[in-house]
C-alpha cells in the first residue's frame, strides 16, 4: 500500500542532504514524496529539483511563491498529492519545526521509510477508531506525532 508525505522546507539549504535523500528515496518502496517550498530565499528550491531530477517517479516538488501557515502549504501538498496519486495515508512534516525542536530531517525521513508499514497500520486504526470521517485535509497526518506515539507503544525500535 501507497503512503505520501509532505515535507515543507522555508529556507533549509544546509539541512538538504540530497544524496541521502537520494538514496533513501531509491531504496524505498510504495512511497511517494512531495516537497513543498514555502517561498525559499535561498538554494533551497533548487536543491528540491535536483532531487526530483534523479527521482522523478517518486518525488514532486511544488513551489509556493509567497509565505503561507503550515497549514495551507500542507493543504496545498495533501491537494497535489490526492490529486495525483489517490493516495488514503498522507503525512507531513515542517522542516523548521522539527529544527527548533532539535529533531533532524534525514533521521525522521529513515524513521519514515523504515516504519512505513506500521505507520499506515497506525493511520488505519485512528480511521477506523473515529466516529465521524474526516475529510480529505483533516485525515493528512503528522509524521512526528505518529512516529513518537509508535515508538512509546513499542510498536517499533527507535533507529537513529
Amino acid at each position: 500500500m501507497k503512503i505520501g508525505i509532505i515535507i515543507i522546507f522555508h529556507n533549509n539549504e544546509t539541512d538538504i542532504d540530497k544524496s541521502f535523500f537520494i538514496d533513501q528515496i531509491k531504496s524505498s518502496e510504495h512511497i511517494e514524496i512531495c516537497f513543498v517550498d514555502n517561498e525559499s530565499k535561498d538554494e533551497t528550491l533548487n536543491h528540491l529539483d535536483d532531487i526530483k531530477e534523479v527521482c522523478p517517479d517518486k518525488v514532486s516538488v511544488i513551489e509556493i511563491k509567497r509565505n503561507v501557515s503550515e497549514i495551507a502549504a500542507t493543504k496545498a501538498g495533501a491537494r497535489y498529492m490526492f490529486n495525483e496519486f489517490n493516495l488514503k495515508h498522507i503525512g507531513y512534516v515542517n522542516a523548521n519545526a522539527l529544527k527548533r525542536n532539535g529533531l533532524i530531517l534525514s533521521t525522521l525521513i529513515k524513521r519514515f521509510c523504515t516504519h512505513k508499514d506500521v505507520i499506515i497500520d497506525f493511520n488505519l486504526k485512528i480511521i477506523k477508531d473515529q466516529e465521524i470521517k474526516k475529510t480529505l485535509f483533516k485525515s493528512v497526518f503528522s509524521v512526528v506525532e505518529y512516529l513518537q506515539h509508535i515508538e512509546k507503544s513499542s510498536l517499533v525500535i527507535p533507529t537513529t
